[in-house]
């Protein structure tokens, strides 16, 4: 097995703010894995929240690139056990490759990845459409440049509530909230009662990740459901989630591919927590391995390619929130 790494800045079409920085482009490492003819596709953001760059990623995978083209046909279980000791400090770099082996390992067995894992995908959730922070004016200019069924509005400012009553007058759309950490508890419980009356589906990580008190206050008080994001990364936070959060957001990046996010989703429906996936702004590779896991969830956000002034593949193609699956094995990517 051959594995290449390609570094990419993806272009985004407008800047994309939330409560915590604003970007104009998303550094992005796609990692490719060549066998029998084929290659399977994975893709990773850089974050600084999470403190990882793509450089960072790439170094970290060249250490163990004698392991990595070592392996052939394990099953990405065995496979991501094998690799996880070595990069369990560098969970985005993990995803990249667990993607690209996922979608290697369907394609030498000609199915697609939900068809391997027998998933059906009659009832798949649309996605939303993320509307990052700006003057109302670019918020409401945003939603009108792509009409959408669902958006998912970033918050953290002083005038939230004035912010989604504009732009609910200019929508039936459904919302959903995310403050990325940026409320406080009565804040939250008090936005929740207005949002609510605005047609808001639930809110998003309203309070910082490690406030555990506070999220159980608010998970006995808020009249919106609470989904977890920064407060469930890895395998392990699911469990601390349950009567903390009505559900959780698996990002694949942060828990270190499709493997584990599997695992994950599976922990999250035995505990009663709805499921949801979100993105970090990836191409179409990263959006197109999410795909795969809507059989599975209650929400999805996997809109990153949207975001994008231009893509960097093939796969997956979303229209008004619908998404369609492509005719390849796999994830059904390439790259242009």
């Amino acid at each position: 097995m051959k594995l290449i790494l390609k570094e990419y800045n993806l272009k985004l079409k407008h800047t994309f703010t939330i409560s915590r920085e604003s970007i104009d482009f998303q550094p992005s490492l796609i990692v490719e894995l060549q066998s029998d003819g084929l290659s399977g596709f994975g893709e990773a953001t850089s974050n600084p929240y999470y403190k990882t760059t793509v450089p960072m990623m790439m170094e970290d995978l060249e250490k163990i690139r004698n392991i990595i083209e070592g392996t052939e046909n394990e099953t990405p279980e065995v496979f991501w056990s094998k690799i996880h000791p070595y990069l369990k400090e560098d969970m985005f770099a993990l995803c990249a490759l667990d993607l690209a082996y996922n979608d290697l390992y369907a394609r030498k067995k000609g199915k697609k990845l939900y068809e391997l894992w027998n998933y059906t995908t009659e009832r798949n959730p649309m996605t939303d459409y993320t509307i990052g922070i700006a003057s109302i004016e670019k918020m409401v200019s945003k939603m009108q440049e792509l009409p959408w069924p669902i958006y998912k509005i970033k918050l953290g400012t002083k005038e939230d509530i004035a912010i989604v009553k504009e732009l609910r007058k200019h929508t039936n759309a459904v919302f959903r909230i995310d403050a990325n950490c940026g409320w406080g508890v009565e804040e939250t419980i008090n936005n929740a009662i207005e949002l609510k009356k605005l047609g808001v589906e639930f809110l998003e990580q309203p309070m910082k990740a490690d406030n555990w008190e506070a999220h159980r206050e608010v998970f006995k008080h808020s009249v919106l459901p609470i989904i977890a994001d920064e407060s469930c990364i890895i395998e392990e936070d699911v469990a601390k989630c349950f009567n903390h959060f009505h559900g959780v957001n698996v990002k694949l990046v942060k828990c270190g591919g499709l493997t584990p996010g599997k695992r994950m989703i599976e922990e999250a429906k035995k505990l009663g927590l709805r499921t949801m996936v979100g993105c970090m702004t990836e191409s179409t590779v990263g959006i197109s391995a999410i795909a795969h896991l809507l059989p599975q969830l209650d929400y999805v956000d996997m809109d990153g390619a949207l975001l994008l002034a231009e893509d960097i593949a093939t796969g997956v193609t979303i229209k008004d929130g619908v998404v369609s699956y492509s005719n390849l094995n796999g994830t059904g990517v390439t790259l242009l």
